[in-house]
């Protein structure tokens, strides 16, 4: 296949409600969508940091920035639709995961309609079923809380995750347990809390949780091994690129 064209756009979709986690609260939801075309096809990829400092260092704007005047510019020099040497071609120029996560994907999704092959079958996966599970953002009453958990139960999610932030952490685990019993859940920090605030989770290692997400900094990961070893529920972390890496 020969690539053709690249098309950056830039879309905005309001969410229903605010979603607010530790750092911070967005209301519309940016994306930088990236369109391949090559021999009649085309394939799709999403580059959607949050804005703001609210999850990461990127944003939409310096996502937009990178793509267009950097990240495309290199790419079409020497443009590569095979997907895993595509991930090395990318890696050229540091840093900046979410702007080449759109190309990479783009470019997974071409690979996959021209050989009408799902991601997972590409990817040397099983087709199995996945149980579904929802994300639910700091509510502002612990009522309100209770209440998107039921509805997501009702709709059928099989996992419930929840944004946790100081202050607002063990009450709203021991209520849900209260609530609806040992239904799989799990917590989501974004980074809120320092080593100091071990106690805190070793009160939620109490409630029989599938995983207690990124508690600490994303650098801090020698804390968070420390953190581990007082606690019996999983921590996960993160992937995070050192700074002048390529990913």
């Amino acid at each position: 296949m020969r690539l053709s064209a690249l098309v950056l756009h830039w879309v905005q979709v309001p969410l229903h409600e605010p979603f607010r986690i530790s750092s911070g609260e967005i209301s519309v939801r940016d994306s930088v969508l990236v369109e391949l075309r090559a021999d009649g096809s085309g394939g799709w990829g999403e580059a959607a940091p949050m804005p703001g400092s609210v999850y990461s260092a990127e944003t939409p704007e310096s996502t937009w920035e990178f793509l267009s005047q950097r990240l495309v510019p290199s790419y079409l020099e020497r443009p590569e639709l095979d997907p895993v040497r595509c991930f090395e071609r990318l890696g050229e120029l540091p840093g900046e995961p979410f702007a080449k996560a759109g190309i990479e994907g783009a470019v997974w999704d071409l690979r996959g309609r021209e050989t009408s092959k799902p991601l997972w079958a590409m990817l040397g996966g099983e087709r199995r079923p996945i149980a579904s599970g929802a994300a639910i953002g700091l509510m502002p009453t612990l009522p309100e809380l209770l209440a998107r958990v039921e509805r997501f139960l009702a709709e059928g999610y099989r996992r419930i995750k929840i944004k946790i932030a100081p202050g607002h952490d063990v009450k709203l685990v021991q209520a849900i347990r209260r609530r609806f019993g040992e239904i799989p859940l799990m917590v989501d920090a974004n980074a809120a809390y320092r080593l100091d605030d071990a106690a805190i989770f070793q009160r939620l290692d109490d409630f029989g949780l599938m995983m207690i997400e990124q508690p600490l900094a994303r650098e801090a990961l020698e804390e968070h091994a420390e953190l581990q070893g007082r606690l019996k529920t999983p921590i996960c972390l993160e992937a995070v690129a050192k700074p002048g890496s390529g990913h």
